[in-house]
């Protein structure tokens, strides 16, 4: 079954930007970036910029990550993929990326999500970005827990 993305989460004050690989079922149940309740992301980020973002509505989210310049989007437009698991994703439409430059001009810094995702670092960096391929925040990652955590700290302290 083919699943869609979500719309890139940016604006014209954008300085880094997080890219994950596609939806989960949970998340697209949601219509939330990572709105499985397993996944640890909300938890790594809220920690990094000092604010509760787990305790908050999604929309309140959103809009602290906006006010912080940071941006959210996938790698990938549309996939096949049975379940949540990225290396099950076959089929996936690549995110018109050239668009970057005209969504969020003061961006810096791509952060990737995961390997999938970062399957795809060489593209951004040859546009310009500084870029880093971080641990998946996914809660099947969690046994690597304390060097994930401080590799997304170091990844925001550039």
């Amino acid at each position: 079954m083919k699943k869609q993305g979500f719309p890139a989460v940016i604006d014209e004050n954008t300085e880094i930007l997080i890219l994950g690989s596609l939806p989960g079922d949970v998340s697209i149940k949601k219509h939330q970036y990572y709105g499985h309740p397993g996944n640890d992301f909300w938890r790594l980020l809220g920690n990094i910029i000092g604010e509760d973002l787990q305790g908050m509505s999604y929309q309140n989210r959103l809009e602290t990550l906006k006010r912080n310049k940071i941006g959210l989007w996938d790698v990938f437009k549309a996939g096949k993929r049975e379940g949540s698991e990225d290396a099950k994703i076959t089929d996936e439409e690549i995110n018109l990326f050239s668009m970057l430059k005209v969504m969020a001009p003061n961006l810096k810094l791509v952060l990737f999500n995961g390997k999938k995702s970062g399957e795809y670092e060489p593209t951004l960096r040859a546009m310009g970005y500084e870029t880093k391929v971080l641990p998946s925040s996914s809660g099947a990652n969690r046994r690597f827990l304390k060097n994930r955590k401080s590799e997304w700290e170091a990844a925001f302290r550039r």
